[in-house]
Formats: C-alpha cells, structure tokens, sequence
C-alpha cells in the first residue's frame, strides 16, 4: 500500500511468463481516479525481472512487485552452464523438436488489467479497456515523456482514454538491438533509410526501440560522429532510441578523451568488427577497445569473422570467374565464423570482459559459444530473423537477383538453422535481432559498382526491421516453435536486459514505459514482394504467408499505430540513455596474468 494513491501489485506471476491473474490492493487513503487501465480477456504475456530469485523491484510512486522468478544466472554474473552440447556435425540434421504449447487460458480467472499513469507523476491519465469494441477519446494532459504502467490488477479504475481491442494479445514493444539506420558504410554508401522511415517501419511491425549505430570511420571523430547520429534522429525517430558506439579506429585520444563523455551521456555499448578493409581492427587494437570497456562498465559487440580467409578466399573465387551472387556464401568461410568468435572470446576472457557475438550465423559458431559459457565466461550471443528462416538457395537466383539477399555473415543451410534454434532455446544465444541493413536494388545501393557487378562489389545486407516480429511470431507462437513466452523474451525482455534497458523497455510491469502491442493472432498476411514503409523497395521475405499481426502499437502509452495505419510522428521517439548494467559486469575471475597470486605480483588494473 502506497501514501499517494498508486496501486500495489501483490498477486500471483505464473513463471511460464503469463500474467495469468493478479490481485490488487488499493491504497485506503486515496482513491486514484485518474489511473490508466488495460483490461483484456486475452493472454498479457510478459516476462518479469529475472536477475535474482524474491526479486523486490521498487517503480515509480512506491509501487513495488514482489514474484519469485527464474535465476537467469547466478548472483555472481556468471552464465549458468548450459546443457550439453551435441555433436555440431548432427545439430539440425535431426527431426525438429516438438512444439511447445502455450497452456490454455484458463476461463475461470478475472479480468486482468494494466494501469498506466503519466512518466513525470501527472495525475491525467490514459485508458485503454481491451474487452469490448475499439472507442477512442483523445486524454487531457500529455506531455512528452508520455506514460508508464502504474500497476497490473482486476477492477482498476477508469482513466480518461480508451482503446478497446477483444480478443488481442498484450506483449511488450519490440526491441530490435541491431540495426543499421541512415548509416554511412565504409564504402561511401548510405542506408537507404531516414530514422524516419526506418522507425515508422519498425513502429508497424510492433518494435517500439530501437538500437541502430554511430559509425566512426578511420581518421574521424567518434564525438562528431555520435553528435551528427543524434541529430538526425531526433529528427526523424518515431520510436525510442538508443545507440551502439562503431569503433573502426580506436586511436588513444578516442578512447580516453572522447569516450568517458559518451559514457556519461547514456552510451553503454561498443562495436568492433574483425573484418572488412576499412573497419577491422587486428588484436592488439581489440584487447584496448576491451580494456577501455572493463573500465567504463560497457558492453562490447562483435562482428567475429577471419578477415584473411574472407579475402583469400573472395580473390580466389574472383579470379576463377565465380562472381554471381550465389558465390558471396563460400567466401565467407564456415570455420572464419568459428575462428572468428573463439579470438574474440579469448582476448575478453583474458581481461574478464564481458562480450555479445553479434549475428552467429553457423552451428559451429554457436558450439563456441555454447562451450565458453559452459565454462563460466561472460559471452552473450545474438542470432538474426534471416538466419532463422531463410537459407542460402535464396542467393542461387538467375541473373543479379540474388544480390537481394547478400548480407554478411551470409545466410547458411538448414542444418544451421535447427542449431540455432536448439541454441535460443537452451540459452546459448538470447536475443533475435533484425540487423537491418536496406540496400536499395540500383545505382545507389546494390548496384552502385554498376548493374552487374561482382558479388564482392554488392553492399552487404537486407532490410528486416518491419517484419523481424511477424515474422518470428509465425514461426514460435502460430506455429509452435518455442513458444509465446520465449518470443517475448527473445524479442523484448533479453535484449533490454542484456543492453541496459529493462526494466525501463521490454516489459509489461510497474514503472516500466507502456509499450505495448496489441497482437492479432488469428490475422494472416501474405508478404509482397513491393516497396514497404522501409526504403529499400524490396523485402527478403517475399511471398511468405504469416499467421499473427501487430493491430496497434503504444509507445509510452501513446498510439503510434492503429488498426494497422502510422500516427506516430517524426520526432516522436526519445533518446534513452543506458548504463552497462549487470550483463557488462566482470565475472571477478581474472585471467592467471591479471592475478597478482599468478603473476609474480604484477598488478595491471
């Protein structure tokens, strides 16, 4: 019970991620009229807090809740060993692993309902009553923070706006914690998105954060090069943002002048790549970009690939004429993938940093990291939509079609596919991101080098961040495979976790923004093969019928999406500034070289 009005959760959380009841008590001395509620007779699927068992997290207003959760690793920030490991050559050759079935919803509980109230503790408030027919008011007193969950309860009060929707499902907003938006690519090229359009796209497909990148490039700047990012989505963004920091150049005065004030602005995460001619950086500039990052409490995000077996062999196929676009997949070897995610893994277990291996494209690249977790180092991994659902036969297209689907990793077998499922499933990886990259299709994109170019002249990557939810939704909840909680946790909840932001984005409890997404499950979509909100002109997914589709989307309790339709606003989306958080945390077991007991009383912190 709180002494301002708000609403003290103390009901029962189911651990399979449902709320599927909850009990609610009122403080006795105020009522709170003006609290915003979300009464649905569907499913909210949710995932709550899970850092520690008895987790007691206190939000805004003095409202707290209280739920023994699952322990997603130990208090100590070390990853919990993960199941054994198959062997990689029989990973997805087997049958597919059954579905799993969400429990049905059971007919005999209450209504559950979600109050929102404003961010900045405003007493207007906004309604959204999710058991009837769709009726909107507009409500009174918005300001630009927008609006929270206050509390999650039965027989809430009335607020002053209702969004009706029977029948919908009620998940977190999406976080997609890689893509590429108005980049400049080392090669001159500019995505073919604004944050405009590359956030409205986002917006459509229920992800309402985003974490695209401030490029540096060699000889640059990275404060001019985050000043210039910032400025363009605050013009453009419609959903809320934060940002990934590239490092091609990691040059002392970049990483102890220019740095510490990104950190104190809200950046929390870094990206290096081990490949590509004007962005790689050899081992030595690594292991500084990690020390600066063990300094800072950062995350550090890979791109792992062996940059001399991509070019070997590149040159190779080249000079024997193989330059169709199907060719783009032999040269990015399988083992450069694994050799890759090893040197990277080594060089941050030996300063005890922790890391995220960016886009595992390969079953061998996952048993990477499936091993190094199992033997307490601090790895994340993340594995893309593409990876998951398309194969590299897309690439085997007549003529230069095939470039649609050059993107880097490139895409792989099958058999890669299955691994990768097993390995979200068991927690290997834990985050599914779009790694939108939209190219469009002629003399400004793919086809810059001209209109048959070699597959090595074709600007890597494909557009992803409108459909990355539909998409996984088809195949996990539609169809079965791992389920509607693991989508949610996936999609929304690991990702904000992992990258600073939850409980803040990726779920539904008090205190936490109200993003949220109104799911048609029943609805289903054939995917054309025609321009979308997104630039590209194109989609990689073409033709693919999906069952489930975001019917409205909130983005701090504001619709930014209704009935399908765009009326989020350029402009819209905030800046969400971020610590490392626990993922970013050492393990406090130091490599035998840092320990003074190992190394003849060395100390090099």
């Amino acid at each position: 019970m709180t002494g301002n009005g708000m609403l003290m959760l103390a009901g029962v959380v189911l651990l399979s991620g449902v709320v599927a009841a909850t009990h609610l008590v009122r403080s006795a001395d105020r009522a709170a009229p003006n609290l915003a509620t979300v009464r649905t007779d569907g499913v909210i699927a949710n995932l709550l807090p899970q850092e520690v068992p008895d987790l007691q997290a206190p939000t805004t207003g003095g409202t707290r809740v209280r739920g023994v959760v699952r322990r997603s690793e130990s208090p100590r920030s070390v990853p919990s060993p993960p199941a054994p490991l198959p062997d990689v050559r029989t990973i997805g050759t087997n049958p597919s692993p059954a579905p799993h079935p969400e429990p049905p919803p059971d007919p005999t509980r209450q209504i559950a309902l979600i109050a929102v109230a404003e961010a900045n503790g405003n007493e207007r408030a906004v309604l959204m009553n999710l058991d009837t027919q769709e009726r909107v008011h507009a409500s009174e007193g918005d300001t630009a923070f927008g609006f929270r969950v206050a509390a999650i309860g039965e027989d809430l009060p009335a607020g002053r706006e209702e969004l009706d929707a029977r029948g919908l499902l009620v998940l977190p907003g999406g976080v997609d914690s890689h893509c590429h938006i108005e980049q400049l690519s080392a090669a001159g090229l500019i995505n073919a998105d604004t944050f405009e359009t590359a956030t409205a796209s986002a917006a459509l497909g229920g992800t309402t954060t985003v974490i695209p990148f401030v490029a540096q490039h060699v000889g640059t700047s990275l404060a001019a090069a985050a000043e210039d990012y910032h400025r363009r989505a605050e013009r453009g963004a419609i959903v809320d943002y934060a940002f990934h920091l590239i490092l091609a150049d990691p040059r002392p005065e970049i990483l102890k002048d220019e740095l510490p004030p990104l950190v104190r602005a809200g950046h929390a995460s870094l990206k290096v790549f081990l490949t590509y001619d004007r962005l790689k950086i050899d081992d030595e500039q690594l292991l500084d970009v990690l020390d600066a990052a063990r300094t800072h409490g950062l995350m550090v995000c890979v791109h792992a690939e062996n940059h001399g077996m991509i070019r070997w062999m590149g040159r190779r196929l080249v000079e024997r004429g193989f330059t169709a676009p199907r060719y783009h997949v032999p040269s990015h070897p399988r083992i450069g993938e694994v050799e890759g995610i090893h040197r990277a893994i080594a060089c941050a277990a030996l300063l005890d940093q922790p890391i995220m291996i960016f886009h595992v494209s390969t079953a061998e690249g996952a048993a990477v990291i499936h091993r190094a977790r199992g033997e307490g180092k601090k790895v994340w991994g993340e594995t893309c939509t593409q990876y998951l659902t398309l194969t590299s036969a897309e690439l085997d297209r007549p003529g230069i079609e095939g470039a649609k689907w050059i993107c880097s990793p490139p895409l792989r077998e099958p058999a890669d596919q299955e691994a990768l499922w097993w390995a979200l499933e068991v927690g290997t990886l834990q985050c599914v991101s779009s790694d939108h990259a939209p190219y469009r299709m002629d003399e400004t994109g793919k086809l810059a080098k001209g209109p048959n170019p070699s597959f090595k002249e074709i600007a890597n990557g494909i557009p992803g961040l409108e459909l990355r939810l539909p998409v996984l939704f088809d195949v996990m909840v539609s169809r079965g495979r791992l389920g509607l909680c693991k989508f949610v946790e996936l999609t929304a909840t690991a990702p904000a976790r992992i990258y600073g932001l939850h409980p803040k984005k990726g779920t539904i409890a008090p205190g936490s923004d109200a993003d949220l997404v109104l799911w048609d499950a029943e609805r289903k979509v054939t995917i054309e093969d025609a321009p979308r909100t997104d630039r590209a002109g194109y989609t990689p997914y073409a033709g693919r019928t999906v069952k489930g589709w975001p019917r409205h989307v909130l983005l701090r309790g504001r619709p930014i999406v209704r009935d399908g339709k765009l009326e989020g606003t350029p402009g819209q989306g905030r800046f969400l500034p971020r610590q490392g958080g626990r993922a970013a945390l050492p393990t406090g077991r130091p490599a035998p070289e840092f320990d003074p007991a190992h190394n003849f009383g060395a100390r090099l912190w």
